[in-house]
């Protein structure tokens, strides 16, 4: 019983300074820092002072326009995918415009269909007709069509080069087969 008055009494003045320097620091921090005063632009001598300089407000909004607008930024994605167009939506199909030329350079090569293919002295050439048209056309190696040229031309096929306007594509173009008889 000795024992424990003694731990009494020790335990506290100990209880009651730390009761003392808690309170001490929530005044402390309770307080709030003194506001320092706005930092004054000094005068030159001889002028009067009119107030803050507002010389770079027109180029700030001027800045800040630019960018909600988007005017002010812009992307070349190169060869690669275009990170900000939607992989959902459908890829972009060229629109051409304007009347087509006549003859072989108008031709669309996915509005054509081989028909056939004959040799001569200077290789094989290859006959086709326009869907849309009741002509049929004699392409050669390295004829150019209006969205492509003909690449090659063997005995049952043609292969040609049609420029794409995808840009999610890796290449810029593709290689497209037309055979005398699908399979």
């Amino acid at each position: 019983m000795v024992r424990s008055r003694r731990m009494a009494r020790f335990n506290q003045p100990a209880i009651l300074v730390a009761l003392i320097v808690t309170a001490a620091a929530w005044t402390a921090f309770a307080q709030p820092p003194p506001a320092a005063p706005p930092p004054q632009p000094q005068a030159e001598e001889g002028a009067e002072s009119t107030g803050p300089d507002l010389g770079n407000i027109d180029e700030i909004l001027q800045g800040e326009e630019e960018v909600l607008s988007g005017s002010g930024f812009s992307y070349d994605p190169g060869n690669r995918r275009d990170p900000f167009k939607s992989l959902l939506a459908a890829p972009d199909r060229p629109e051409f415009r304007g009347p087509r030329p006549e003859g072989v350079p108008g031709l669309l090569i996915d509005e054509i269909s081989l028909t056939g293919v004959f040799r001569t002295s200077k290789g094989f050439v290859a006959q086709v007709m326009a869907a849309n048209q009741k002509k049929s056309y004699l392409l050669k190696e390295g004829d150019q069509l209006y969205d492509g040229d003909v690449v090659s031309i063997s005995r049952n096929e043609a292969v040609f080069k049609q420029i794409v306007q995808d840009p999610t594509a890796l290449k810029p173009f593709r290689e497209v087969v037309k055979s005398l008889n699908p399979s």
